[in-house]
């Protein structure tokens, strides 16, 4: 009896619905988050680990120059113990004691030049991490306009298959009417296959460079994300000549390697004065039996058979060393500035081509096939060809325009600065 109640009360529950009376709570769908190409920026400087090593060296360089700018620590020694006079009419015993200062005093031309070679490493350092996240924004800027093109390739992809089944439902509308062969409506299964092949290939390239923008933000981005945002619209023209010539005036890797070889400099003259020694002063006070004294004096190593000709040797050579790669990024630089300028003229004529004139060409080709196609006047690889040459058409255009954004992004990293 009792259990006949109970399954007439959950029956009555289920019949009213889940728990009637109480909430029901349901699953959303996980929401994708959309980032724009500043938000990818600020998530990058955050998160990447090796702007976060470039931090740390600049830490490291300024632990050196507070190292360099210090005194030598003085020496203190001491010695005691039992004494006494060895004489039988006196037999005096007293403890015995022996205190030594020692404070080292450092050349002057020496310090100095240690201290200025530390603060021209100091500045390198920060040159060097202005450098690093330079190229960390212009990497995360050429993977965002990857993506936004591996985005349109996939729309494109998509649309053309689209285009293509609508072509393949005519033809096999006039198989049906017996107005056209099964092997036109064969042609056109092939060409929907084909696309359906072209987006599985944008999909997985899609996926590639989604992986390789999360990758610069050490993941910060998720696993699913999406962008928003556009490609980067035309510049003036640009002068590669002006922009070398300023790019070697502000651009921070220019400015480290000048720091560099400042900071070798310094040191083939800190060896150079390091070959006169070091002059330690000594204060020392003695107490024994029967005697006690306080002295002073100096202590001074004497460069008779080594003066440091090893270690100017070696810092001469770095000092080349330095100076050599000073001018190779220099040269460089010059030569990346001009590759990228003409990068960016390229991309903006070709781009010109298209906006004046080769879109809409294209896409009148394809409305009149379209037109022709149902009314008999068009075949089969006619309308096929126009739409295979639209869809090429668009994606030439924006890959165009991902190659000017590109071009600009590593146009702005060999100048230092944005256009």
């Amino acid at each position: 009896m009792i259990a006949r109640l109970v399954c007439s009360l959950v029956l009555a529950m289920a019949a009213a619905g889940p728990l009637a009376g109480i909430p029901v709570v349901r699953a959303e769908a996980p929401r994708t988050a959309a980032y724009s190409l500043p938000d990818i920026l600020a998530l990058a400087v955050q998160h990447n680990p090796t702007l976060a090593g470039a931090e740390g060296m600049v830490k490291q360089s300024q632990g050196q120059q507070i190292a360099a700018g210090a005194y030598p620590n003085p020496s203190v020694s001491g010695s005691a113990g039992r004494g006494a006079i060895r004489d039988p009419s006196t037999g005096t015993r007293v403890t015995e004691r022996t205190f030594t200062v020692e404070q080292p005093l450092e050349w002057t031309g020496k310090r100095q030049a240690r201290q200025e070679a530390a603060d021209a490493g100091a500045a390198g350092a920060t040159a060097a991490f202005e450098d690093t996240r330079l190229t960390l924004l212009a990497d995360v800027k050429v993977a965002f306009y990857y993506l936004l093109f591996a985005h349109r390739d996939v729309e494109l992809a998509a649309q053309n298959v689209t285009n293509v089944e609508e072509v393949l439902r005519t033809v096999q509308a006039r198989v049906a009417a017996g107005e056209a062969t099964s092997f036109d409506s064969m042609k056109a299964g092939v060409e929907v296959q084909k696309a359906k092949k072209e987006v599985a290939r944008a999909n997985s390239t899609l996926l590639v460079a989604k992986a390789r923008l999360n990758t610069l933000t050490a993941g910060s981005l998720g696993k699913e994300f999406s962008i928003q945002g556009d490609f980067q619209s035309s510049k003036p023209r640009v002068n590669a000549e002006t922009l070398a010539a300023q790019a070697l005036e502000q651009h921070p890797a220019v400015r480290r390697q000048s720091k560099l070889a400042e900071q070798a400099d310094h040191m083939l003259r800190f060896e150079r004065e390091a070959r006169v020694p070091n002059i330690s002063l000594l204060g020392s006070y003695h107490r024994e039996a029967g005697d006690e004294s306080v002295t002073a004096g100096l202590s001074m190593p004497l460069p008779l058979w080594y003066r440091r000709q090893g270690e100017i040797q070696s810092a001469l050579g770095a000092k080349h060393r330095a100076d050599a790669e000073r001018l190779r990024q220099q040269n460089e630089l010059e030569q990346a500035i001009t590759q990228h300028a003409q990068e960016v003229r390229t991309a903006q004529d070709q781009l010109q081509v298209f906006e004046t004139g080769l879109l809409k060409q294209a896409e009148q080709t394809l409305t009149v096939a379209r037109t022709s196609f149902r009314h008999g006047a068009a075949s089969l690889l006619d309308v096929l060809d126009a739409q295979r040459v639209y869809r090429q058409t668009q994606l030439e255009y924006a890959q165009v325009r991902a190659d000017l954004s590109i071009a600009m992004a590593r146009l702005e990293r060999a100048l230092g600065a944005s256009l």
